[in-house]
């Protein structure tokens, strides 16, 4: 792959012979591929068509089943998802890169044949020095050793962001990460990233210089609230696995060159992808044996949907919102009350001409912005050799959502004037803002705070045809795409367990409502969320009188025998 002299990416990792996870990840798809089909295939209606909710449908699929995912929007990709704007460019949600350390991310490229559209960086991180002369880095380089050498090399060789004595203090807190793993890390949930370091004797000066960035890139906020579990999962996988931290980025726009293949695989096996197609309504069994079961879904326009079996892949704030009121004193559901999303800005700015940036991901250091790459030089389809374009993370976010686009930018531009002092001025006075683009996702990943581990859903629920997918549910990567297609996977699994279960045995999955059509007329029957807008839900307070009659008809039909 080749701009030119410029070539794409280098080489992919050998993550087979690297990688115990990716093995792992490879054979839990076989398992689910390899059990015994079903009987007679159930409709899996998957509630949120991002990557937790294409994942959960690529495995039902797999599994023998008709998944029928329905988005809410009228485009894939959820927190993942992009715009292409009549110039032909395009915004994305997030600036999204894939590690190394995503075994199931890595297992979904290979299965769809895509892997050729990750370009891989060299093994490095590096960080921003704001506030020099010039635009300058600090970088941490990975040398071709096995893991935990390289990792040790690359920290010990940087000479210019840490002292000898914090290199030493860091390396000794994170032993027990090395040498104890998962079971290591999700006993640190309960403190912040600041407490833990203190606690070790980690100088402050080293969570200023290093985990403020990591923490606003893995989670949007900063280390006096994160918990440490989500760097220790991160660091724990970069300490275990050779090239845990290599980043690949994707060669283009999320929604075209990594959901629109999924909906293909889906759709070619039998499965149904719609988009526009928001839920409103979770409809229940109000009497007799199925009462609290899911009878059907109530979509806009008043359209009825039905299923066998009922995923939620939904991001956290809006399931929050459907769930019923009946389920809500539940333990499961009212733990999960506690999770919220956190906010998070992603910008967009072309430039009129190139700026000394180079081809990887960048953690600014800087008050305002998390993360940036010049995608012009990261992603085949947007490199140009004349002008830079930058995608930059703006977090924390909190109390700039409301802002507006304007005062948006000009924060963003003060930011990277401390970034690139010889090149750009807030006023405009050297490299000229030719477009700006921003995604602003009030409600984006779950908040990963300590003690919000006890409040994350499993899959399974405690109702019978009701599942529960998404990055905020039980899976050890926590909020990111990884664990979004981590909890897809898990979701399937449990629908196909419960199927397999259930058809040795007499039991009866609840009866499902009968499917009506969509009226165009109903109310806010017509509504599309606009272009770079997160979905709000909208929860119908009432549902149809029809389907109300049927309900109490079916509750008949099924009342015990006296």
């Amino acid at each position: 792959m080749t701009r030119g002299d410029k070539l794409w990416g280098i080489p992919r990792p050998n993550l087979e012979q690297t990688s115990e996870p990716l093995q792992q990840a490879m054979l839990a798809v076989e398992e689910i591929k390899n059990l015994p089909r079903p009987k007679e295939p159930k409709r899996v209606i998957v509630m949120g068509g991002g990557l937790a909710g294409l994942s959960a449908a690529k495995h039902i699929v797999d599994a023998g089943h008709v998944p029928i995912v329905l988005e809410a929007r009228n485009l894939l990709g959820g927190k993942v998802a992009a715009w292409r704007d009549p110039d032909g460019d395009v915004t994305e949600t997030g600036l999204h890169v894939f590690f190394g350390a995503y075994p199931n991310a890595m297992t979904l490229f290979k299965e769809l044949d895509i892997e050729d559209r990750l370009q891989w960086k060299d093994h490095a991180m590096i960080f921003a020095k704001p506030g020099s002369k010039k635009r300058e880095f600090s970088v941490f380089d990975f040398p071709a050793l096995p893991a935990p050498l390289n990792a040790a090399v690359a920290i010990l060789g940087n000479l210019d962001l840490l002292t000898w004595e914090e290199k030493i203090k860091l390396g000794i807190g994170l032993i027990p990460a090395y040498l104890f793993g998962q079971s290591y890390v999700e006993q640190q949930e309960g403190v912040t990233v600041k407490e833990w370091m203190r606690a070790r004797g980690i100088p402050d000066r080293v969570t200023d210089e290093v985990f403020i960035a990591m923490s606003k890139a893995l989670n949007f906020i900063d280390p006096d609230t994160l918990s440490m579990q989500c760097v220790l999962i991160a660091l724990n996988r970069f300490l275990q696995e050779t090239h845990g931290s290599k980043i690949a980025f994707l060669d283009g726009s999320p929604t075209e060159r990594l959901c629109e293949p999924l909906r293909e695989y889906i759709e070619s096996k039998g499965g149904i992808v719609r988009t526009n197609a928001p839920v409103q309504r979770i409809i229940l069994h109000e009497e007799g044996k199925y009462k609290d079961s899911i009878a059907g879904l109530l979509l806009k326009g008043n359209e009825v949907i039905s299923a066998d079996y009922y995923v939620s892949a939904m991001p956290v704030d809006a399931i929050k919102k459907l769930i019923p009121d009946s389920w809500r004193d539940r333990e499961y559901f009212s733990k999960m009350m506690g999770l919220k999303g956190v906010p998070v800005i992603n910008v967009h700015i072309w430039f009129d001409r190139k700026l000394s940036t180079v081809d990887n991901l960048i953690f600014s250091r800087s008050k305002l912005l998390s993360v940036y790459a010049d995608m012009s030089e990261t992603c085949k389809e947007y490199s140009s050799f004349e002008k830079s374009m930058l995608e930059m993370v703006f977090a924390p976010a909190k109390g700039w959502i409301g802002k507006s686009d304007e005062e948006i930018l000009e924060a963003t531009l003060q930011e990277l004037e401390n970034l690139f002092p010889d090149e750009i001025k807030a006023d405009g006075s050297l490299a000229k803002v030719e477009k700006f683009t921003c995604v602003k996702t009030a409600t984006s990943v779950y908040e990963t705070l300590p003690g919000c581990e006890s409040m994350r859903p499993t899959q399974l629920s405690p109702i019978p045809n009701f599942v529960m997918a998404g990055d905020f549910s039980k899976q050890k990567y926590l909020a990111s795409m990884e664990g979004a297609i981590l909890s897809g996977q898990l979701a399937a699994k449990v629908v196909q367990n419960l199927d397999l279960e259930r058809s040795t045995s007499n039991y009866e999955l609840p009866p499902k409502l009968s499917e009506r059509a969509f009226d165009g007329s109903v109310e806010f029957a017509n509504e599309v969320t606009p272009d770079r807008q997160l979905y709000r839900v909208r929860v119908a307070t009432d549902i149809p009188m029809q389907v109300r009659d049927e309900l109490k008809v079916l509750a008949n039909n099924n009342a015990p025998v006296v």
